[in-house]
C-alpha cells in the first residue's frame, strides 16, 4: 500500500513539474520578439528653380529616388520643395546634389549643365529666378 500511495505522489509530482514548465513554455511565447524602433523624420523646405509640370516630376522624381525619402513636394509657383526624410539614410546635402543633378538649381547648388541643357524647351527656367516665394503668387502661364 505504501509503494502505491509513494508512486502515486510521485506521478503526481511529475505531473505538477512538467505543467508549471509549459506554463512557463506559454508565458515566453506571449513575449514581443520584435522590437520596433520609431524613426524620426526631419521635414525642411528650400527654393528650386523651374517652370512647369514636367519640371515638378523631375525634380520630385529625383529626390524620390534618394534612401529615406518620405515626403518631396515642389510647389511650382513658389519654387519651392517641401521633404521629409530620414536622417540615418539621407540628408540635405544629399537632396541638394540629387536635384543639382537633374538639371535643376536649388537655394544651395546650381544644377548641372549637361543635365540642364536635356530637359524640354519648356523646362529650361531663368537662373536668376527667385525661389521660396512667400505670400500670394501669380501664376507666370507656365503651367505645362
Amino acid at each position: 500500500m505504501r509503494k502505491v500511495i509513494l508512486s502515486l505522489i510521485v506521478i503526481a509530482a511529475v505531473g505538477f513539474t512538467s505543467c508549471k514548465n509549459d506554463a512557463k513554455k506559454d508565458e515566453k511565447k506571449s513575449e514581443p520578439t520584435e522590437v520596433k524602433k520609431d524613426v524620426a523624420y526631419i521635414d525642411a523646405s528650400f527654393g528650386v528653380r523651374g517652370n512647369c509640370g514636367m519640371c515638378k516630376t523631375t525634380i520630385e522624381k529625383a529626390v524620390n529616388n534618394l534612401d529615406g525619402i518620405s515626403k518631396a513636394e515642389w510647389d511650382r509657383l513658389r519654387k519651392k520643395i517641401d521633404v521629409s526624410f530620414d536622417a540615418s539614410k539621407t540628408n540635405l546635402d544629399a537632396i541638394h546634389k540629387a536635384i543639382a543633378n537633374s538639371g535643376y538649381d536649388t537655394d544651395k547648388l546650381s544644377g548641372s549643365e549637361d543635365a540642364y541643357n536635356n530637359l524640354p524647351g519648356c523646362c529650361k527656367y531663368d537662373h536668376s529666378m527667385e525661389m521660396s516665394l512667400k505670400g500670394e503668387v501669380k501664376d507666370g502661364g507656365k503651367g505645362h
